[in-house]
């Protein structure tokens, strides 16, 4: 007999332009952390979430939209943090001096997360990072 195959655990938030959407991305991600089991590394994840959500709003949703969060636990323990919003640009981590006080906000998931990158969207684009468990350990 086969062993029943596991599938990706997917939760999805929308979230209106608006300040306090950082907020509700970040209640969202921890109330699916918790249902999910997830504990190492979750004040890591909930900061990634604020950024991504923040980058988001200042740089990627036009008026009257909005942008998803998807969060996607896979069966190996990888946790996969995504944000999909509506607008151009290229995405990079600005080099700051160190009394700068904008701009960290890639630089801090360049830093926490184990993988994070950038996938183009029509209309768009998606910020994504990645969060594995730790050595030796798997996700429920």
């Amino acid at each position: 007999m086969n062993a029943p195959s596991q599938h990706p655990r997917t939760r999805e938030a929308f979230c209106r332009r608006d300040r306090r959407s950082v907020r509700l991305a970040r209640e969202f991600t921890g109330e699916a952390l918790t249902e999910w089991g997830v504990t190492e590394r979750g004040d890591d994840v909930l900061l990634c979430v604020s950024e991504l959500a923040t980058n988001a709003l200042l740089h990627g949703v036009p008026p009257g939209r909005g942008f998803l969060v998807r969060l996607t636990l896979y069966p190996d323990g990888v946790l996969r943090v995504a944000v999909h919003d509506s607008g151009s640009g290229e995405i990079r981590i600005p080099e700051r001096s160190t009394d700068s006080e904008r701009g960290r906000g890639l630089f801090l998931v360049s830093a926490l997360a184990d993988k994070w990158g950038v996938e183009e969207r029509h209309p768009g684009k998606i910020l994504w990072c990645e969060f594995g468990p730790p050595p030796g350990r798997r996700r429920p």
